[in-house]
């Protein structure tokens, strides 16, 4: 891909990226070093070519696999809630996905460990960070719900898939003042939630009421 791909032409412009950021602003993403980052990175090459022109709306799409690419403003949301903490060092993801988010968290963060289940998915968004230069990422094809544990601790967690509960291996991998972003529920209904460790005690903040699709055990 070059140049001219990764800037975007028509409706995948910096011009339309831009207003993007501020429907973002108007939702309350208030952090101008992220909004940054989100206006600089390529959506569009995460979309398959016939939805490239819907890339900066503020929208889910889909990516095969029966998979989503989520919609900009709750990655922005996820993004914040994990980093308004303060700087985080050893990030993990629990669902690569498309690897748009995975390349946000990479340039917020030194080092980032993703993990996803389904191969295609995880070989296509390789690729596109690479594309991007970004090789702060080590990738793994693995149930993600059980996470990484031998590069654990992590100062925080992504999980860009819904269990039913909050999995204790993942808690179990968070430094002592970790932070973890997750949405938790099922089909009929799902909470964002922000974990923090204080002292040992898990301690749970609700962001927004969601829908992703659900964490699954098992690859493909």
């Amino acid at each position: 891909m070059n140049e001219l791909d990764l800037s975007g032409i028509g409706m995948t412009s910096l011009r339309t990226r831009f207003r993007l950021l501020d429907r973002l602003r108007q939702q309350g993403i208030d952090d101008e070093e992220l909004l940054e980052i989100i206006g600089q990175t390529p959506r569009h090459i995460f979309i398959d070519e016939a939805l490239s022109h819907r890339a900066y709306e503020d929208t889910a799409l889909p990516i095969g696999f029966n998979q989503t690419i989520s919609q900009p403003f709750i990655v922005a949301l996820m993004t914040k809630a994990l980093f308004q903490g303060g700087k985080l060092s050893r990030l993990l993801e629990v669902g690569t996905g498309s690897g748009y988010q995975t390349s946000i968290l990479a340039q917020l963060a030194d080092r980032v460990y993703t993990v996803e289940r389904i191969k295609g998915l995880q070989n296509r968004a390789r690729q596109k960070l690479r594309l991007l230069g970004l090789r702060n990422v080590q990738f793994r094809h693995h149930d993600g719900g059980m996470g990484w544990a031998a590069q654990a601790p992590f100062d925080g967690i992504m999980v860009t898939a819904s269990p039913r509960r909050v999995p204790q291996e993942l808690v179990d991998q968070l430094t002592p003042n970790g932070r973890m972003v997750i949405p938790v529920g099922d089909a009929d209904g799902q909470q964002l939630q922000l974990i923090t460790l204080e002292d040992g005690e898990m301690q749970v903040e609700v962001l927004e009421q969601v829908r992703f699709v659900p964490l699954l055990s098992g690859t493909k």
